[in-house]
């Protein structure tokens, strides 16, 4: 599965780096430590990220869903 964020021209530096971290699973407390900031600072800089609109989107590969794939074709014409 791929990530990809979308809108992060819009974004400062410092929101883009709690953004990122945030989407990859960090806590706050531990997005805070990281970046050297209080957890208020850092919950500000995601809702300012937030306010000025970033979209995630999942890429994810249909096999890995099962929905794709010469077994999936397979089972398809096997069934009309």
């Amino acid at each position: 599965m791929q990530i990809e964020i979308r809108g992060l021209e819009k974004l400062s530096f410092r929101e883009r780096q709690a953004v990122i971290l945030k989407e990859s699973g960090k806590s706050l407390e531990t997005i805070a430590k990281q970046l050297k900031l209080s957890s208020s600072s850092v919950a500000t800089l995601l809702n300012r990220a937030r306010s000025k609109g970033y979209e995630i989107v999942c890429i994810i590969p249909s096999g890995e869903l099962g929905l794709g794939g010469a077994d999936w074709d397979e089972e398809i014409l096997s069934e009309d």
